[in-house]
């Protein structure tokens, strides 16, 4: 392990996989073949590494979406937001379902960073998406867009870590299509839904 950035990749790839709460530093410690007391030299306490080790998946997500929103600006606003959410489930195939329960009870500022980015990429980039597709009358005149996101689109992690985790079930294909691609398609102008694909180019 040379870098900061290196141990930070390493521990919430760990923390991720087997739960916040329930890896620990000397699991970690042992796994990396260094001593706890290098850990402790950039971080001070768990609490800490857990919360800028998934600062940094975060940031490491929102720059996938970035720059596949940036690669793609010819693609219609609605397959954009599939992709987003494509690129969520792609990360959380690799998350057990403890770590997010892990974050809510036992490093709630680490779960305060996370809604932050939930917050921002929902209501805020998917948001303008569905408004931009609204404008373009893909999406009905009368549809609430901020109900949507708040009812079908902002709690995504909560529904594929149900007691069943779906992710283990069911395909990605199959998961966004039923998560996802319905729900947007019961917002559709009836003009919109005879061209649309919206799996298409994800």
């Amino acid at each position: 392990m040379e870098t900061r950035e290196q141990l930070l990749a390493f521990s919430i790839a760990n923390f991720t996989q087997f739960g916040s709460k329930s890896f620990t530093m000397d699991e970690l410690a042992r796994k990396l073949g260094i001593s706890k007391k290098t850990i402790y030299r950039y971080f001070k306490n768990k609490e800490e590494l857990v919360s800028e080790s998934l600062q940094f998946l975060l940031d490491k997500v929102e720059k996938e979406i970035e720059t596949h929103l940036k690669d793609g600006v010819a693609l219609p606003p609605l397959t954009k937001v599939v992709y987003i959410y494509k690129v969520g489930l792609k990360h959380m195939r690799s998350f057990s379902p403890s770590f997010f329960f892990g974050l809510r009870k036992y490093y709630p500022k680490a779960y305060d960073a996370y809604e932050s980015f939930r917050k921002k990429i929902v209501l805020g980039v998917v948001y303008k998406l569905l408004k931009e597709a609204q404008d373009l009358r893909q999406i009905k005149a009368d549809v609430n867009l901020k109900l949507v996101c708040e009812l079908n689109l902002m709690h995504m992690e909560n529904i594929v870590f149900s007691k069943l985790n779906l992710l283990e079930r069911y395909t990605m294909p199959q998961l966004l299509e039923h998560l996802i691609v319905n729900n947007l398609k019961g917002i559709l102008t009836f003009d919109y839904t005879k061209e649309c694909y919206l799996l298409k180019h994800t």
